[in-house]
């Protein structure tokens, strides 16, 4: 994820200073890492079909949920084969070759596994039913650190009177998103996923004491504790589902929410990818509306993934072909842009490059471009970002349960997310794509639209009026 990358090359260099230092010279220790695994590599393996399947497109209830099923029914949406689970016996022949499954997604049809050795490929790639193998993930350069221990809360929020978003009031405002609110429409009845790094006390602090959490489920470390992990999540969350009037009112702050953690911070590797598709399948499963991402990739601990502007098509990367597929099932994607605006990539990042999906790109409280915040277009022509929301200076919740500034398309993406909640909550009758195109013909660049702004600030009133009956 970009908010590690600096950090990251910080540490190379250091390694390549620590290399030229005398034995003798006094180095403070390294964190206490955690133990060694022998499973050092990690596959994505792609089949070739669904195989010799018990399930049949006919009988759907064998492997959807119902409110799956629901979200699909009441937008017009078919069943297809990429609903279909992946075929077992193939699974079984992967783990009968002496491997570990770590992560499997139907919609694009793979299994990730872990392994101790390579020996077993090339048995595994002459099988008929293997498209390919595609290694996403080696042993790291560095350990991978213990989780931080949790923060003491203090629990601190501002008080504003006579002002009911508190200190939240511009971020919503600037979208009309108020007016909204104020017409009763503020995310009750509509599910949320966040699919982030992590959680840090979002399970314990005072701050969310109103926030409807439906779960909290780590697709990295599945036996692990999101809410023990990084921030990143909870500061994302918190601009959608606080509801603290005269405090900090959220874009949704009546939806309901679930939290769920598939990146990595220790490292940057496609398998996070792999853990992402996972995250979205399971969203699609509890029956989630809309879908909150602040993660983006474009290159790796392992330069030979590295991806190129070419690659920014919504086919080349696994988040991005998995992205492409959820309007079709029924849900919204709301995506970060990223934030390499003053970098030397500059681009959006993947996912943010998916089809049929809500980029979000980030602008100050003036509305002018944030200087971090990625452009476009695709390269296959699409305008991104799409949309534009409050990134600069854009009020969040920190670890410790207190108020606090923070800047990047991380939080631009959320504010509109839950935004998008509140009006599809507004006009049921609204399929995914057309929300989405609703969206996107609100802003305030829609008859200029562009790769910076992308198609503007929304006005999401004027959205509602525009398709109210």
């Amino acid at each position: 994820m970009r908010i590690m990358k600096n950090i990251r090359l910080l540490l190379l260099l250091l390694l390549s200073l620590w290399t030229m230092i005398p034995a003798a010279s006094s180095i403070q220790a390294k964190p206490k890492a955690k133990k060694p695994t022998s499973l050092d590599y990690k596959y994505r393996i792609t089949f070739t079909d669904k195989g010799d399947t018990p399930y049949s497109l006919q009988h759907p209830e064998q492997y959807l949920s119902e409110k799956a099923l629901q979200r699909r029914q009441r937008q017009g949406l078919v069943v297809d084969s990429t609903d279909l689970p992946l075929c077992e016996s193939y699974v079984r022949r992967m783990v009968e070759l002496g491997v570990e499954p770590v992560a499997r997604g139907k919609w694009e049809n793979f299994l990730t596994v872990a392994c101790a050795d390579t020996a077993w490929l090339a048995e595994a790639r002459a099988l008929p039913f293997v498209k390919r193998i595609e290694l996403v993930w080696g042993k790291p350069l560095f350990p991978q650190a213990e989780a931080a221990p949790r923060e003491e809360l203090t629990n601190q929020l501002t008080h504003y009177p006579g002002s009911l978003y508190g200190s939240a009031t511009h971020q919503i405002q600037q979208l009309q998103g108020h007016r909204l609110h104020e017409a009763g429409f503020r995310g009750q009845g509509m599910t949320i996923a966040v699919i982030d790094a992590g959680f840090h006390n979002a399970d314990r602090m005072e701050a969310l004491r109103n926030a409807h959490i439906l779960g909290c489920k780590d697709f990295v470390n599945p036996a692990g504790d999101a809410y023990g992990e990084g921030s990143h999540g909870l500061s994302v969350l918190s601009c959608m589902a606080m509801n603290r009037p005269n405090q900090m009112v959220g874009t949704a702050p009546e939806a309901a929410y679930w939290l769920l953690r598939s990146e990595d911070e220790s490292s940057e590797q496609l398998v996070e990818q792999d853990y992402w598709a996972q995250a979205v399948e399971f969203a699609d499963s509890v029956g989630v509306d809309v879908v909150n991402t602040s993660l983006g990739y474009y290159n790796f601990d392992n330069s030979d993934w590295n991806y190129a502007y070419r690659h920014l098509d919504g086919q080349h990367a696994l988040m991005s072909r998995q992205a492409s597929h959820m309007a079709g099932k029924g849900m919204v994607l709301v995506c970060s842009a990223g934030n390499s605006g003053v970098g030397s990539w500059k681009k959006i990042t993947p996912p943010a490059d998916a089809l049929d999906v809500l980029t979000v790109g980030a602008i100050d409280k003036e509305g002018i471009l944030a200087s971090f915040s990625s452009i476009g277009n695709t390269a296959d022509g699409r305008i991104k970002p799409d949309v534009m929301a409050l990134g600069e200076m854009t009020m969040v919740i920190r670890a410790d349960g207190s108020q606090g500034r923070a800047n990047g398309t991380s939080f631009s993406s959320p504010i509109i997310c839950g935004m998008v909640a509140c009006l599809w909550q507004a006009l049921p009758q609204l399929t995914a794509l057309q929300l989405i195109d609703v969206v996107r013909q609100s802003g305030h660049n829609v008859e200029y639209p562009d790769n910076i702004y992308g198609y503007g600030i929304p006005d999401f009133w004027k959205a509602y009026q525009s398709h109210h009956q």
